[in-house]
């Protein structure tokens, strides 16, 4: 079997081309043949409000490879990389981490959020952090979210990471029998510990917040930085991945007891996690499509809080690996109920391990396999 590989670039360091290398791997210690392929990097700039079909014309500068993916038995690409080869007779399987739809669905304008964190936001704003409260143009996004919706109503198959996905598929009119909800797999070093002892419990963030008021609501910054404040003794450790350079002092003046860490990178975040066993992990975000951190946190024992996005209804009972909040009020209620309650949350720690230990590489492939024999 002969799998083509459509990434988007070599150098970016995305959830999406993080797992393709994860599946790549896996694929190939199975004896699986993954042929990778990369577009040309563009040379010219565009305009803002082009910037979604810029991104996906840049995918024919694939058909210079075109007898070389036309030799593969399948062609995959994330959400709408393989766009090019629709056309052509080869099963064209869409892998969709997360969807521009359901980013759309889910982030508000600065002057809808809730009362709470509202201010939070124009804080950031107000201090030069953040450049402006919304994004001047979402069009880009609608566009992308349209070629996307056409890519998985056209492909062989799509593979959601999360049953939200999957709905969210269903809502822009793929037909259900055409999806296969796959998780995502963190890397093997994750599970690779050693015996963990119980810390003094701190709050703990994990998350991509990429560089624009968008991604920052989207993931849920003001509502992170309102549970912070709101536990001003407690020590707290965050995780970032931005290039904005103003969050790191922001965060030194306005939030006690924090320690953070910028664009660390994987391995080195799990030799500080595991050093939290028993911590809270804080899932904030407004919209996950799977959630690599959650699964991360919790294969190093921490107890996740979290709102309900990406993976997190299928997986976290509550009272038993973590707790499933709605509103920040309820964040703050379990919260509380943790830290009163050493025995309850060090239990919980070690059935938040035991989740984690079913996302792993080989689990994943094994379900890629068995789809892709179904196809060919």
């Amino acid at each position: 079997m002969n799998i083509a590989f459509i990434h988007n670039s070599k150098k970016l360091h995305t959830g999406a081309h993080f797992i393709n290398d994860l599946i790549a791997q896996g694929l190939r210690d199975k004896g699986v043949a993954v042929n990778e392929f990369y577009p040309k990097r563009e040379l010219l700039e565009h305009p803002n409000n082009l910037k979604g079909l810029a991104n996906i014309l840049f995918f024919y500068s694939l058909l210079e490879n075109k007898r070389k993916i036309l030799r593969n038995d399948i062609i995959q690409g994330t959400t709408y990389t393989p766009i090019t080869f629709l056309a052509f007779h080869k099963p064209v399987v869409s892998h969709f981490g997360s969807t521009t739809f359901g980013f759309l669905q889910s982030t508000p304008r600065a002057h809808c959020i809730n009362e709470n964190t509202k201010n939070i936001i124009y804080k950031l704003r107000n201090d030069g952090v953040l450049p402006e409260l919304n994004i001047r143009t979402k069009r880009p996004l609608r566009d992308v979210m349209e070629i996307e919706q056409y890519v998985a109503q056209r492909a062989t198959k799509v593979i959601a990471t999360s049953n939200l996905v999957r709905n969210e598929l269903i809502a822009q009119h793929v037909t259900p029998d055409k999806i296969v909800v796959i998780h995502n797999a963190i890397e093997n070093f994750w599970f690779e510990n050693t015996t963990q002892k119980p810390s003094n419990p701190h709050l703990v963030f994990v998350g991509r917040l990429g560089n624009d008021a968008f991604l920052w609501k989207l993931k849920g910054i003001d509502r992170l930085i309102g549970i912070y404040q709101k536990f001003p003794l407690l020590p707290k450790m965050s995780f970032f991945m931005t290039i904005n350079d103003r969050l790191e002092p922001w965060m030194q003046k306005h939030v006690r007891n924090h320690t953070g860490y910028y664009n660390v990178l994987k391995p080195d975040i799990k030799h500080t996690l595991q050093n939290l066993y028993g911590s809270i992990f804080l899932l904030t975000s407004r919209y996950e499509g799977f959630s690599l951190s959650l699964i991360e946190a919790m294969s190093q024992g921490l107890v996740p809080v979290a709102y309900p996005v990406g993976v997190v209804p299928e997986i976290i009972i509550n009272g038993k690996n973590g707790y499933i909040v709605h509103n920040q009020k309820e964040m703050i209620e379990r919260i509380n109920e943790l830290l009163k309650n050493e025995k309850k949350r060090l239990y919980m720690s070690k059935q938040s391990k035991h989740t984690a230990s079913n996302f792993q590489v080989a689990t994943l492939v094994d379900s890629l396999i068995s789809l892709y024999s179904f196809i060919t």
